[in-house]
């Protein structure tokens, strides 16, 4: 049991100090945490002002409920997407192999990457969160709420950012195409949710496929949040998002990052 415990702590620590590594980065090279809130802050104001009159006048409501949380998890897919970016270039110069010979447990690297996706994540939430409440977002329910409405996200984007590590170590040092198939997915996800406008508007022959698509359980369960209403299908439903995915990319993400780093190409 002693033995356990202190591989965990050493696991942890290990992975914190990984996750410094891209705290690092950022701080040197800043136009990837900066973009990461910029994108999502401007989306939220500029379609709050161009929409939010329009979707009042059709459902009476402005949907500032639902948008906050689309710019939030967007913000955090796209910084993900652009985090991504950098592993063909630490495959190509070697850095991969270089941490992988390091005496840490092999999952390190791949966890404090997650570790910083997630911390970036909520702070860039955070920040979108105070914007949405300054143009007029409020918790009707209890304010402890809000330490969940932040972490929503979070979970989300961890877990993105577990795919497209997946699919950067697949496809080798040059994943240029990849990038660009996997931006224009996430963009289309985006802007087919439920955060773009409420379920009602939408068609109702294309309302499953915006219900249970993965951007909106996230979505409704912030907006549920928010709100004070019922979480529970919206919770099942981002969990269940989030199962999938890691059950699909966790074995493979481990599994690719081994091959890259023991055969450096």
């Amino acid at each position: 049991m002693t033995v356990k415990t202190s591989s965990l702590n050493t696991l942890a620590v290990e992975s914190m100090l990984f996750a410094r590594r891209h705290f690092v980065r950022w701080r040197n090279e800043p136009l990837l945490p900066i973009q990461s809130v910029v994108y999502p802050t401007l989306l939220l104001v500029i379609y709050h002002i161009l929409v939010s009159e329009s979707l009042m006048r059709l459902a009476g409501t402005d949907n500032l409920n639902g948008l906050v949380p689309l710019c939030a998890l967007a913000g955090g897919m796209f910084g993900a997407l652009g985090a991504g970016f950098s592993i063909p270039g630490e495959r190509r110069c070697g850095l991969l192999s270089r941490l992988w010979t390091f005496p840490v447990h092999r999952a390190s690297a791949l966890i404090g990457r997650l570790l910083a996706e997630g911390a970036r994540t909520v702070v860039s939430t955070a920040l979108i969160t105070v914007l949405g409440v300054a143009m007029g977002l409020r918790f009707h329910g209890s304010w402890l709420l809000v330490l969940p409405y932040l972490l929503v996200p979070v979970v989300m984007v961890m877990t993105f950012a577990m795919v497209v590590t997946t699919l950067a170590l697949a496809v080798g040092p040059d994943g240029s195409a990849m990038y660009t198939y996997l931006g224009s997915a996430s963009i289309g996800l985006v802007f087919s949710s439920s955060g773009v406008a409420p379920m009602e508007m939408f068609p109702s022959w294309l309302r499953p496929v915006i219900q249970f698509q993965p951007m909106s359980p996230p979505i409704e369960l912030m907006r549920a949040l928010s709100e004070g209403g019922s979480v529970v299908w919206p919770l099942l439903g981002t969990l269940g998002w989030v199962a999938v995915f890691a059950v699909v990319f966790g074995p493979l993400a481990v599994r690719n990052y081994r091959i890259a780093a023991e055969t450096g190409v």
